[in-house]
């Protein structure tokens, strides 16, 4: 028997917010949370902006604690414990063998691994610390969370880009629908503002050019002045949950997860790829039993690339036709979170939906003529009615992942 699944719980600390409503008002009031990097390293950058969180670890754990969980990790535990609270979640021994934690990351412990390195290469005496294997892994975050909760289902972490905890939160909607689990926590969290993982984007050219006039203003989805994206960090964390058990409990439900596709384009590593998103698209509404014309609200992958931008309008008007409904890019205020993207931008969707108020893309005063959606410049709209909405994720590698969330009832 295929089950409903219902989101019961949201959690996150972002760039624009360290609770789900702090992120969405500062979404819909247009604040961007990007601004000058602030580290030790800034001067050898020659891209100096970012989408950083101003954290205090020591004020969620202790000395010791922080000893064997990096900054990623802090961030996932944060945002959890958010979502858990929230769900008003509480599992027996029983109920703790059919929960589990998908999460999404791209580089895992990148401050760990990157301070591992320095203390090889730099110094006379090459000496690492004794928990660099744990803090460094990918699938940390996920641990530290399954351990936490002594969730005993499935634990599996996704790195694909920045599809990744779009893909997480897919695969463990897929987990419940079918039956192997009752209760997951899906998310992402990724906290790679390094100094070798900064310069190596900017090798790759795809980082925008700080705004002269305004840091904050840099990252201009859909815009013909864009430059690019802007790296962020954080982490998003959602309650997944079995709609029977949600409703047998009483718990507060945000919409229902109704539908989720991933694909690949298997057309160019980098290169976006219209054809593949327009697929992957049509999957999710297939999956979700919905025609394009039920969806009223899109967050868009929206990165701020000159060729990215244009792929997905295409692609978005190859499903939608005569029917593409207001499209916002909320990169454009907290970058862009690799790993976590997908889940925080999920949460963006799900929030829109619970508030029928739709976030803008803020930086938009020159649109692109290749770009001529309906991108809601400038200022979020209120009072519209929302009932189902979707979520894009399409990343290097060709990974697509798309969610749709809707109305429970």
């Amino acid at each position: 028997m295929v089950k409903r699944v219902v989101i019961t719980g949201l959690g996150i600390i972002s760039p624009v917010g360290k609770s789900p409503e702090e992120f969405f008002c500062n979404l819909m009031a247009g604040n961007s949370g990007i601004k000058r990097l602030q580290a030790d390293f800034v001067e050898q950058l020659s891209i100096r902006i970012a989408a950083q969180i101003d954290f205090n670890p020591a004020a969620y754990f202790s000395k010791i604690q922080l000893t064997g969980i990096d900054r990623f990790s802090q961030f996932a535990l944060v945002a959890a414990a958010q979502a858990v609270q929230d769900a008003q979640l509480e599992l027996s021994a029983a109920e703790q063998l059919r929960a589990g934690v998908y999460m999404g990351s791209c580089l895992g412990g990148a401050s760990a691994l990157e301070e591992g390195y320095v203390q090889i290469l730099q110094r006379e005496t090459p000496r690492v610390k004794p928990f660099s294997v744990l803090l460094t892994m990918n699938n940390a975050a996920a641990s530290h969370l399954s351990l936490k909760y002594q969730l005993q289902g499935p634990n599996v972490t996704y790195a694909t880009a920045c599809a990744s905890s779009a893909i997480a939160i897919g695969e463990a909607y897929r987990q419940i629908k079918h039956g192997y689990a009752e209760v997951m926590l899906a998310g992402g969290a990724e906290a790679m503002l390094t100094l070798g993982a900064l310069k190596a984007w900017e090798a790759l050219r795809t980082l925008a050019q700080e705004d002269p006039l305004d840091a904050a203003a840099s990252c201009k989805p859909f815009a013909k002045n864009r430059s690019g994206l802007v790296l962020g960090e954080g982490a998003a964390v959602l309650v997944l949950e079995d709609a029977e058990r949600a409703l047998a409990r009483g718990a507060k439900i945000y919409a229902e997860l109704a539908g989720y596709d991933c694909s690949s384009d298997a057309s160019h590593i980098t290169k976006p790829d219209a054809a593949g998103q327009a697929r992957t698209m049509l999957k999710a509404l297939y999956d979700a039993k919905l025609q394009p014309a039920d969806i009223h609200y899109i967050n868009a992958h929206g990165t701020a690339t000159l060729a990215g931008d244009i792929e997905e309008t295409r692609a978005i008007k190859q499903v939608f036709g005569a029917h593409v409904p207001p499209v916002s890019s909320s990169k454009s205020m907290h970058g862009h979170l690799m790993g976590a993207t997908g889940a925080v931008e999920f949460m963006a969707a799900v929030l829109a939906l619970q508030h029928n108020a739709i976030p803008p893309t803020i930086n938009l005063h020159e649109p692109d003529p290749e770009c001529d959606l309906d991108y809601v410049p400038n200022l979020g709209r209120t009072a519209v009615s929302l009932e189902a909405v979707m979520s894009n994720s399409f990343a290097f590698g060709g990974s697509n992942a798309v969610l749709i969330a809707k109305r429970f009832g």
